[in-house]
């Protein structure tokens, strides 16, 4: 029996299917078998697809897809054994979620994600149904991780690597971008000191850390600086460096 119709002629024309594997073709499911379906694709033998390329691993497998509607699928391999290409709608999906991250990614904005866990070294965010990672380092500063889960925040890209399916992104870098009025190269800010290290003081600049290096210091109150600075206490300081590639500020101090 089969399945295609004048449509999906025409359409099989237009794409000039050679049907190679990695190439996207277009088909209608017609069959429901126990672990698949069965694809009409115009070929001689229907297509594959197995239960296990439906859906990217954030997708529910409980949801039976619908028939006789003609869609894309991924050519994934040929069974030399049933003489079936094997198709994918789970790589096909995997194509076009990259395509559009890359595509934000040269748009150079800041993009709303979904914290949907957390570990050791940072939280864990869904972009385009991609798995992507904040690093602890450019989570908002001195903000309590673990209230973060299940929140939106605003990100900017660090890594996009298809090849590698690594995705990296920066909260802190988008917090900077948003404040562009406060935080500008020679502004005099206000300040509660936040960390004191044997390198610096860190200042928190509305959730960005701003450092104050040790030579940045004036020397009278380097036999004290934990006296001198204590956390929460406001110092006026002058902003002289702004690293937006990592969320940073380098800030000197006025005396």
């Amino acid at each position: 029996m089969c399945f295609t119709d004048t449509n999906f002629a025409q359409l099989l024309d237009r794409y000039q299917y050679s049907f190679n594997v990695g190439d996207i073709i277009a088909g209608t499911i017609f069959s429901k078998e126990e672990k698949g379906y069965l694809v009409d694709i115009g070929a001689d033998n229907a297509a594959y697809l197995p239960n296990n390329e439906i859906y990217l691993e954030t997708y529910s497998n409980s949801v039976e897809l619908s028939r006789s509607e003609i869609q894309e699928f991924f050519i994934l391999a040929y069974n030399i054994k049933t003489k079936q290409l094997v198709l994918s709608l789970k790589r096909l999906e995997y194509l076009i979620s990259w395509d559009r991250i890359k595509q934000l990614k040269s748009e150079n904005i800041a993009i709303e994600v979904k914290i949907i866990g957390l570990n050791k070294g940072g939280g864990l965010v869904l972009l385009e149904n991609i798995q992507g990672f904040i690093p602890n380092s450019h989570l908002a500063y001195m903000e309590k991780k673990e209230e973060l889960l299940n929140q939106h925040i605003a990100c900017k890209f660090l890594i996009v690597d298809e090849q590698c399916n690594q995705l990296v992104l920066s909260s802190r870098c988008a917090q900077l971008e948003r404040i562009p009025n406060i935080v500008n190269l020679g502004a005099y800010v206000e300040a509660p000191v936040a960390e004191v290290k044997q390198y610096g003081i860190f200042f928190k600049i509305e959730k960005i850390p701003a450092l104050l290096h040790i030579s940045e210091i004036p020397e009278k109150y380097n036999s004290n600086i934990s006296y001198y600075f204590p956390i929460g206490k406001i110092w006026k300081v002058k902003v002289i460096h702004i690293d937006r590639k990592q969320g940073r500020l380098s800030v000197s101090l006025l005396d």
